[in-house]
């Protein structure tokens, strides 16, 4: 998220590019996303999720790598970042279906232990992006890549120790014992997900607002801060939003045990409406620090809340296929909103684009908070 921006803006001192890099880079996630949700429901969840992140080690490495034999380019760097991002989404899947075995195993509630799940994902973005401004101050950024490759063996050897049972297989042995019929298409995920009135109305809004606010961090704020020639600040203001993010993931077990999941809702779109205003103005670094932890606090239960919907509305053996469709859902939006992102900037500024983003992001949220989906009882 730090270094791929921050090396094409130092070695292009393009946005755009930036732009078109980070919206090619995310197309792979919508072909590849219901492919590796049919893998975990097919393949095993352990598996997958062991052999995307080795594979997406491999990815990362390229990078020094490359640059050290052939010397990046522009096309070369380009073709790299689109071939990590074929791996990353498979194993995302994968640890998201995991959670429900894991929390059978260790006798955990399931909405707590999601909560843990996206807490502790909030708190390596917290470190992430203060490390990666760290380490293109230190070490420049394609070297910074070394990290990421190593960390991603970490991950692959963590879950590769994991023992836990395979609700997917048992969920699928126990569908055909009693004469159900058990579809193994990749289809399936995206009629579950489109016959469940809750599930689609939130994986739309997900869609939108993904295609609004993922610009902001991989072009707007990039292209700012490389302006100011500030890269701390840049890592600042990222992890101000994953320190919300993750107070606010940490927190889902404790308020979906006291807050309606529908009042929770309306919490998380209006907080996010009101928060990003601020930010979109580029005030001083405290304030935006301060708005971007708002920002994060407001949006951190969404992820665990839409995870434990699917875990617990879809059967076991769907749920790799379900959230494969919803990564690509998240995949889709974004590549077209960074290009136009990237675009806006150089002609039109950079608080200009943001002051826009801002508004599309709060009216969506809006628009939502109006649905009939949200009325029902779930």
């Amino acid at each position: 998220m730090i270094i791929i921006p921050w090396l094409i803006l130092e070695r292009t001192d393009s946005p755009a590019f930036a732009g078109l890099v980070a919206a090619i880079s995310a197309l792979p996630g919508i072909l590849v996303s219901p492919i590796g949700g049919w893998m975990v429901d097919h393949i095993g969840r352990r598996t997958v999720s062991v052999g995307a992140d080795l594979l997406s080690s491999l990815s990362v490495a390229a990078f020094p790598i490359v640059a050290a034999t052939f010397g990046l380019s522009n096309p070369s760097i380009l073709l790299i970042a689109v071939l990590g991002a074929a791996f990353d989404p498979a194993g995302y899947t994968a640890r998201k279906t995991l959670l429900t075995d894991v929390a059978k195993a260790s006798d955990a509630d399931l909405n707590h232990l999601n909560g843990i799940h996206d807490g502790i994902m909030g708190v390596a973005w917290i470190l992430g992006p203060a490390v990666g401004a760290g380490l293109i101050a230190s070490v420049g950024a394609v070297n910074s890549f070394w990290v990421s490759a190593a960390l991603f063996i970490i991950a692959a050897l963590a879950i590769s120790f994991l023992r836990v049972g395979d609700a997917a297989k048992e969920s699928r042995e126990t569908a055909e014992a009693s004469g159900a019929e058990t579809d193994s298409s990749m289809r399936v995920g995206i009629k579950t997900l489109w016959d469940d009135k809750v599930l689609r109305m939130l994986s739309v809004a997900l869609l939108i607002i993904a295609a609004v606010y993922l610009p902001t961090e991989a072009v707007v704020l990039p292209t700012y801060f490389e302006d100011v020639d500030n890269p701390s600040g840049l890592g600042f203001v990222i992890s101000a939003l994953a320190a919300g993010s993750a107070v606010g993931s940490f927190g889902y077990g404790w308020i979906s045990a006291r807050m309606k999941r529908k009042t929770l809702i309306r919490f998380i779109l209006l907080g996010s409406a009101v928060s990003i205003i601020p930010m979109a103005f580029l005030p001083p670094l405290s304030v935006s620090m301060l708005a971007g932890f708002l920002l994060g606090l407001s949006w951190g239960p969404y992820s665990p809340l839409i995870s434990t919907l699917v875990q617990q509305r879809v059967p076991a053996h769907l749920q790799g296929r379900v959230f494969g469709v919803q990564t690509a859902v998240f995949y889709a939006a974004p590549p077209l909103g960074m290009v136009l992102a990237g675009l806006s900037v150089e002609s039109y500024g950079i608080k200009a684009t943001y002051i826009v983003l801002a508004g599309v992001l709060s009216v969506t949220s809006i628009l939502v908070l109006l649905t009939k989906a949200l009325r029902s009882n779930f």
